[in-house]
């Protein structure tokens, strides 16, 4: 009997299963609850644990590890775990075009939002996965986290000089505020957009907009303009009530600790923690190395006090 699918995310907060973008979509527990995929969740907050030490990944039954979102679906897909079965020719190519227009439209706005505005990421970007990453992962990979995804939004927009970066900002919002309007529109009074079920596009958009709705933004302009159109604020509310009654109750996690079996899964303990030690070894004695604190002196072999030893010691003292 093959072992049953296993999927391992970034854990839950802001009262969302997910605080991560990818982890939140189809790839994760909203794919897995539209289509009835026997998925094994682990919610982690500590990638090392992940077999592909990166979040999201998929275990098969198999025991291929897939850690590429749109790999994920397509293997789901070839399970015969797919919520569009049911679509007509035109919902299926208006549901590329949805995708395609939110890829391009709203999620250059979302990275920019959580990963690139200064203020969001420092008091709720870089806050929440600080808290939620074990040590010593908690003082370097948000940042790295973050170079990562400033990296995906020059690809998704482009090089464009620095003093086109206000305009640039300007324009994109713009565009992601035309792109929630119409999708306001597209839904209407229905509660998928496809009728009574809801299909992978319902999983995109909610991830999409559940995540921009939830957080509690300092800077958000966009999030006000979400706020303010009510069918899209009832329709995420309405996925989550409806699929995820207890995971959208989630807080942030604290800092995890070695000590419960929530937190760490056994095979996967004695690794972190081995790895958790040779990190704050490494950047404990990088930072004496640096700082001067410890300096490293070559030792001059023993010799017998004659002479020639003491002139070079004087040498070496004048040097």
């Amino acid at each position: 009997m093959a072992a049953p699918m296993e999927l391992f995310c970034w854990s839950g907060g802001w009262g969302l299963p997910s605080v991560d973008l990818d982890s939140l979509a189809v790839l994760v527990r909203t794919y897995a609850r539209f289509t009835g995929a026997p998925l094994k969740v682990h919610k982690i907050s500590n990638p090392w644990r992940s077999p592909s030490g990166t979040l999201p990944a998929l275990r098969t039954s198999h025991g291929e590890v897939i850690s590429v979102p749109h790999k994920i679906i397509t293997h789901l897909r070839k399970e015969k775990y797919n919520a569009d079965y049911d679509l007509s020719a035109r919902q299926g190519a208006d549901t590329l075009a949805f995708m395609s227009l939110l890829e391009e439209k709203l999620l250059p706005v979302l990275i920019h939002t959580f990963w690139v505005d200064s203020k969001n990421f420092v008091e709720v970007t870089r806050k929440w996965y600080a808290e939620a990453l074990p040590f010593p992962l908690n003082f370097f990979l948000p940042g790295r986290m973050q170079r990562l995804h400033m990296e995906r939004l020059q690809l998704l927009c482009g090089e464009h000089r620095p003093e086109d970066e206000e305009a640039l900002e300007k324009e994109l919002y713009q565009e992601a505020l035309e792109c929630l309007t119409l999708l306001a529109q597209r839904l209407g009074s229905h509660r998928f957009f496809f009728g009574d079920a809801p299909a992978s596009l319902d999983a995109f958009v909610f991830s999409y907009l559940a995540l921009l709705l939830q957080a509690k933004l300092p800077s958000g302009k966009l999030q006000a303009h979400l706020r303010g159109l009510p069918n899209l604020c009832a329709y995420c509310t309405h996925i989550l009530s409806l699929y995820f009654p207890w995971d959208g109750a989630e807080v942030p996690p604290p800092r995890q600790t070695p000590a419960g079996p929530e937190t760490e899964e056994e095979p996967y303990r004695r690794r972190n923690q081995i790895l958790s030690v040779l990190a704050g070894l490494a950047a404990m004695v990088g930072y004496a190395l640096l700082s001067g604190i410890v300096s490293i002196q070559r030792a001059a072999p023993a010799r017998t006090p004659d002479t020639r030893a003491l002139g070079m010691a004087e040498e070496d003292e004048e040097e």
